[in-house]
């Protein structure tokens, strides 16, 4: 017993943390996961959002002034794959990591040190991805869709370093996804019964099924185009008995639960963030897990409505119509509960819940143009123009982007232990809404109006509605630069956050019981006599 009692004393006097970049590069703890996750997803969206800047530029009038048709189409590529693998995924993965543990008692993820690499091969993918840019010949330029046979007979040497950045982004996601169900499973807090968890939990917990689900399904796809293009293959290849539109089917069966990844975990922080600031419990809890677990398995139902125009059979353009549409009712189950939860509540519109109000109306409006769009006959107009562009933006952008930065706002009162600048955030807010409603609302008019997507140039009757939206893009760019500022400012000091910042708020995230069982020390307890 004294040994034990002296070894004790002794790394208790001998403690010591290591600092600066070996803190972070070997870190397995949560917390410093989760920021690392966070900082790498913003550095992303600022690197996405400056490709989003040139093509904005050069369609700010018609004619080609700035840049090359074929420079033009490595934006728009890398420009989509750079947000989605780059930004939106990671900032959900940041999140997850540092509140997930925190929300169901756990004293950290599962396997911390698999979570350490699952972050750390991500910047290799990006600078893997990015650096392709700079080959002869230039980088992926098949949109981020990557369809055979431009990414296969079409496509320059640029496509191997494509193919194996989105193989460790995968890998990255998958291991993610596995870090997060086993959590959940084994490491909650005993009396946090599946239908206690916070509704973050359950959004994270069925998006992990989902990630594990689709992303081997585009590794398959990726694999498929390298040995098309490099092994004398022909899965896409018509000429040696393969098939074009085969790919689309892949690669759709991966990426419209995708979308579901990008969107899911946004429901769970709005589900934390309005009952929070109507100061009344979530409206309809049970229904939302149901709603949330039926969007994930109709999600795998519906990807051939990317494809209408592909010539399919009657009979499955009208099952994944019927789909389509049946897959809006549990999402409108969401928005009903969210506004039931508001209803007669005593509201306050702190920054993170106006990004919150402003998410379910701006994601709403994406929700009605996605119904529009999965009406067969009618997709036939809409399809691959600017009408299809405003769609998925309002999702992503006024949804997902959205519902991040209402994120950060409101715990970063939690990370830090210090208060945002209340006033520089509401700019921002202000800024962010006003600008991203510029920059996509006037896409559907020339959508509807036929205006082509992924296209350098365009005809001089769209020209008026192209420079509004090219000035809205540039506004909403400048505006993130007001976050960066209110976060670095919050992180680096100032008014001390309040035990409960939120005063009078009893959103699910503030009261969790402390977990019973288990109990984290900085450093081995004294052990007396």
């Amino acid at each position: 017993m004294s040994t034990t009692v002296d070894t004790l004393h002794h790394e208790e006097h001998h403690d010591h943390k290591p600092s600066g970049i070996t803190r972070w590069l070997f870190t397995t703890n949560h917390k410093d996961i989760g920021t690392l996750y966070l900082w790498f997803s913003f550095l992303m969206f600022l690197i996405g959002g400056s490709m989003a800047m040139v093509i904005r530029a050069e369609l700010f009038q018609p004619g080609l002034q700035l840049v090359e048709p074929h420079f033009f189409n490595q934006m728009t590529t890398v420009h989509g794959l750079v947000m989605i693998f780059g930004a939106v995924m990671p900032a959900f993965t940041g999140l997850a990591n540092w509140l997930v543990p925190m929300m169901i008692g756990a004293p950290d993820m599962a396997l911390p040190r698999m979570n350490n690499w699952s972050f750390w091969i991500l910047p290799f993918a990006f600078i893997i991805l990015l650096s392709s840019l700079f080959m002869e010949g230039g980088g992926p330029a098949m949109g981020w869709t990557f369809y055979a046979p431009l990414s296969t007979t079409y496509s320059n040497d640029s496509t191997a370093l494509f193919v194996f950045s989105v193989h460790i982004m995968g890998i990255s996601s998958i291991m993610g996804a596995i870090n997060v169900i086993v959590t959940i499973m084994n490491l909650r807090a005993p009396g946090m019964t599946y239908m206690k968890m916070p509704m973050f939990v359950w959004t994270w917990f069925i998006t992990a099924f989902l990630l594990i689900a689709v992303m081997p399904v585009l590794a398959g796809a990726v694999t498929m185009v390298l040995t098309d293009k490099y092994f004398g293959t022909s899965f896409f290849d018509a000429s040696g008995g393969g098939d074009p539109v085969m790919f689309q089917h892949i690669f759709w069966f991966f990426g419209h639960p995708e979308v579901y990844i990008m969107i899911l975990p946004s429901f769970g922080i709005i589900s934390a963030i309005i009952p929070t600031f109507t100061r009344k419990k979530l409206f309809g809890y049970s229904s939302m897990v149901y709603a949330t677990a039926s969007i994930a398995i109709l999600s795998f139902l519906v990807w051939a409505h990317h494809m209408f125009t592909t010539g399919m059979p009657v009979v499955a353009e009208l099952f994944f119509m019927y789909c389509t549409m049946l897959i809006a009712v549990p999402t409108g189950v969401k928005i009903f509960n969210w506004v039931a939860t508001m209803w007669r509540g005593a509201m306050s519109f702190e920054t993170p819940m106006l990004f919150a109000l402003a998410f379910v109306i701006l994601f709403t409006i994406g929700g009605f143009s996605g119904l529009m769009l999965a009406i067969t006959p009618v997709d036939f107009q809409y399809h691959d123009t600017y009408f299809v562009v405003a769609h998925f933006h309002y999702v992503l952008v006024t949804g997902a982007i959205f519902s991040v930065m209402a994120a950060v706002y409101y715990w970063l009162p939690k990370w830090t232990g210090h208060m945002y600048d209340e006033t520089l955030a509401k700019f921002h807010f202000w800024a962010s809404v006003i600008s991203v409603n510029v920059l996509f609302f006037p896409m559907h008019f020339v959508g509807l109006a036929g205006m082509p997507r992924r296209i350098p140039d365009y005809s001089v009757q769209f020209a008026d509605i192209n420079q509004i939206v090219s000035i809205g893009g540039f506004a909403f760019g400048l505006s993130q630069l007001i976050f960066l500022w209110v976060v670095i400012k919050c992180a680096r000091g100032g008014e001390k956050a309040a035990a409960k910042p939120w005063e009078g708020a009893e959103g699910l995230e503030w009261t969790i019981p402390s977990p019973a069982p288990y109990h984290t020390f900085e450093k081995p307890p004294k052990i007396e006599g």
